[in-house]
């Protein structure tokens, strides 16, 4: 069975266009929402869904992540009851999702069992924020669950070797130092380090962290194969709660940076 993301990324190679990948918490603001909330980034042009998994210690994340962690768990969110959330996005669309966690809960839920119920829920791919560089979790599944893996701006280029030769589905470069977060500006390094990325592997390289305005994202939309946009989405989500309107004003609001994103030719 072809995986979804890279049934996408060969699309998206077709079109000589960027792919648009948008992250959010789920369970924020609730788990029915969740399923809204896909919907409406789908149809806002989203072509990756990467769903987060709230955490209680989310180090890596910026504050607008952090309270969207917060205001899920808050909501009774949990893995399972997230797992089974994902199998209903997944019965409204057929585009790649990626679940976007930490590793502890992970290994609290059982790495083999999580796999099981990911893949039964219709989940393409993983990221496991700290997961180190050299540890590799066995897969019974490697076709169908990808593996995305995390390149950082301070990497070295041996490591770059090594990380991309464990990575499926696609290379993620976290484009700055730091947590996540909404930047007024860009990092200048972005071409040099995506180019270096791809002297080492084929799979397709992402950017994301700071990413956040329609001229940002078509500007990294002209270097790499996909451009993540999260935190913003994340903090227009905790500012609209439970607004009856929610859903048009979300899809407003993503609309022109997909449309940015994809108004780019590679």
């Amino acid at each position: 069975m072809i995986n979804r993301i890279d049934e996408k990324f060969a699309a998206l190679k077709k079109e000589n266009r960027s792919g648009f990948i948008v992250y959010f918490t789920g369970g924020d603001p609730s788990l029915e929402k969740t399923v809204e909330i896909a919907a409406t980034l789908e149809q806002a042009g989203a072509d990756i869904l990467e769903i987060g998994v709230p955490f209680s210690d989310p180090l890596a994340d910026g504050v607008a992540n952090q309270l969207g962690a917060q205001r899920a768990l808050k909501a009774g969110t949990s893995l399972p009851k997230l797992l089974y959330t994902t199998s209903l996005v997944r019965s409204q669309t057929s585009v790649p999702i990626v679940l976007y966690s930490y590793l502890n809960p992970i290994f609290q839920y059982g790495f083999q069992r999580f796999e099981e119920d990911a893949l039964a829920a219709g989940v393409d791919g993983i990221l496991l924020l700290d997961l180190p560089p050299e540890e590799t979790l066995d897969s019974e599944h490697p076709q169908q669950i990808h593996r995305i893996r995390l390149i950082a701006p301070t990497t070295p280029e041996d490591r770059i070797r090594s990380i991309t030769g464990r990575a499926s589905g696609f290379v993620y470069y976290v484009s700055r130092e730091g947590v996540t977060g909404e930047r007024d500006d860009l990092a200048t390094s972005i071409p040099e380090r995506v180019g270096q990325i791809r002297r080492h592997t084929s799979l397709p390289v992402v950017v994301g962290f700071g990413i956040s305005t329609p001229g940002q994202a078509a500007q990294v939309a002209a270097w790499a194969d996909g451009v993540v946009v999260g935190s913003a989405i994340v903090r227009k989500i905790g500012e609209l709660g439970n607004d009856p309107g929610l859903s048009r004003k979300l899809l407003d609001f993503v609309t022109p940076i997909a449309n940015a994103v994809h108004s780019v030719k590679t």
